[in-house]
């Protein structure tokens, strides 16, 4: 042994209750797991005392959206800071591979949309050394990391590979090129095929995003490449003609597992997420729904209105470049038009939007804006676009978008039949950031709320998507898995208030979330973490494939 781990509580990702045990690490694998005092480790081996600290397996995140980050950020924070050792991207359709030279800007203005990633990051920060998907894997696979990195193969980047930026079914030829590529992405190791039917999901120039254009076949078409290969999972955010039962079908027909997104517990319509998974549950297939264990809040200025794609009139101003929204917002006849339309939407959202950040309305800070039209004799729209117009767009609106249905949310958490995923990391980088997921489950729901065990919170995080995502010998703390691991303490683990910094490629922005509690992690067996800090030039991290 390497690495002997004394006096901790071994919470163990099965289940089960955690108990006292050291735990001892060859290499990057775990050599063994007994009872305190048994275990010794050889002249020149570290020797850790946790002094009853809980000793996890690390933490997994199902889905990210680090398919751009990972060329420029080797540490993937923040997800690292909050226990995360293994991470997945590629969701919901998305990536930067496989892509033609000819794509790359419609790849960046796709992301810039739908995932509201800044352009001038993009466009600095990707190394566009590949153009196929094992190419990108490659990339990938070369590339430094501190933590483990696994990805689908997005069905938007596969259609424009194929297909060009053309709207429209795929021709059977078509469709055999696609279903080639997804053989040659699976077999090199994707993890599997992400898709979106998702209404809100806008991309490049205000259009659906490609995926949105496929048949429901198509869908179904390139699906079954996982189950004649016999591995990888489908992820889908779904939509029109894929919901529970073409779910359950995709799962029968290919005997792969299928995850979709999102199962949203909403206060407006309390019960009917609980509902929906007994529905799902019913029908047959391994489906797994994913659940977010935050409420969706997104500070958003106009500049960059992505979550306000799901309204028609709003998908005209993603259209226009970020320098030219300003004049739509001016223009009466598209408020006169809009007007109704977001007011109706967003009903049971105004009440909870408020001005966040700003240089210029310090007055109304936090002050629902439902509030101060009420009092200015004007509605919530119209104050909306005069506030950022008259703050140069700068103006940050904090906006609870979804998943707000706190006690459903709780009952949610607590059934077994929903999967822990939705952090977005990496992805609406200025708007949010839920990467810190993990160490929130872990304060608010078990310590605080006492929703969820110790033991079923990290189960959650840890064999939960092991079992689901087929990830092979992690997210368990047993003898002969990896040694991925963290240790943190139940009393403090938690998170800090978001700050903005300015640290991405072209100095553009995003929020951060920095965690308590988490005290040491360890990567395939290396330490990446030590009480309570990054180790500097650490890279220890694997490309995971299917």
């Amino acid at each position: 042994m390497d690495l002997l781990l004394r006096d901790a509580t071994v919470v163990d990702g099965s289940g089960a209750p955690g108990r006292p045990a050291d735990v001892g690490v060859a290499g990057d694998r775990i050599r063994a797991v007994a009872p305190p005092g048994q275990l010794e480790v050889p002249a020149g081996g570290i020797e850790v005392h946790l002094d009853g600290l809980v000793l996890a397996p690390g933490f997994i995140d199902v889905h990210t959206h680090y398919d751009a980050q990972i060329l420029w950020d080797p540490d993937l924070t923040p997800s690292s800071w909050h226990g995360v050792t293994s991470v997945i991207m590629g969701n919901c359709g998305f990536g930067v591979a496989p892509t033609r030279p000819e794509h790359r800007d419609l790849v960046v203005r796709t992301l810039e949309n739908v995932e509201g990633m800044s352009m001038d990051a993009l466009n600095a920060g990707i190394d566009w050394c590949f153009e196929s998907f094992p190419g990108y894997l490659s990339a990938i696979e070369h590339r430094p990391k501190r933590i483990n990195v696994g990805g689908f193969v997005g069905h938007s980047p596969l259609r424009l590979f194929v297909m060009g930026p053309e709207e429209r079914p795929a021709r059977p030829d078509e469709l055999e090129f696609m279903r080639e590529l997804v053989r040659e992405a699976v077999e090199a190791g994707a993890i599997g095929l992400s898709t979106s039917r998702a209404p809100q999901h806008q991309g490049a120039f205000g259009r659906p995003v490609p995926s949105r254009f496929a048949d429901v076949n198509e869908v179904f078409a390139l699906s079954s490449v996982l189950g004649e290969l016999g591995k990888g999972v489908v992820q889908v955010a779904v939509g029109p003609g894929v919901f529970i039962e073409e779910l359950s079908e995709l799962a029968v027909a290919n005997e792969r597992p299928v995850t979709w997104t999102a199962l949203l517990a909403r206060a407006e319509r309390p019960g009917a997420a609980l509902r929906t998974l007994a529905r799902a549950s019913a029908l047959p297939g391994e489906v797994y729904p994913q659940l977010a264990c935050r409420e969706i809040v997104m500070q958003i200025n106009l500049a960059d209105p992505t979550p306000l794609a799901e309204i028609d009139e709003w998908k005209e101003v993603l259209a226009r470049p970020r320098e030219a929204r300003a004049e739509v917002y001016r223009d009466a006849e598209w408020r006169d038009r809009a007007r109704k339309p977001t007011l109706e939407r967003w009903r049971h959202r105004w009440a909870r939007m408020a001005v966040q950040e700003t240089a210029v309305h310090r007055d109304v800070v936090g002050t629902p804006l439902e509030q101060i039209a009420a009092e200015r004799d004007t509605n919530p729209f119209d104050l909306m676009l005069d506030l950022a117009l008259t703050d140069e767009m700068a103006t940050r609106f904090r906006i609870v978008m979804d998943n707000d249905g706190y006690d459903e949310l709780g009952d949610l958490l607590a059934d077994k039949r929903t999967l822990l995923g939705l952090s977005d990391a990496g992805a609406h980088a200025s708007q949010l950031c839920d990467a810190c997921f993990s160490t929130h489950l872990l304060s608010h729901w078990v310590r605080d709320r006492r929703s969820l065990s110790i033991e079923d919170a990290v189960w959650r995080l840890t064999g939960h998507p092991h079992q689901a995502f087929r990830l092979v010998d992690r997210g368990r703390v047993r003898e002969g898995y990896f040694a991925d691991l963290v240790a943190f303490d139940p009393t403090t683990v938690g998170i800090t208030a978001p700050e903005r910094v300015h640290d991405q490629p072209g100095g553009a922005d995003r929020l951060v979330v920095r965690s308590t509690g988490i005290e040491h992690v360890w990567v395939n067996g290396q330490a990446i973490w030590r009480d309570g800090e990054a180790l500097p030039g650490v890279a220890p991290g694997r490309l995971l494939r299917s």
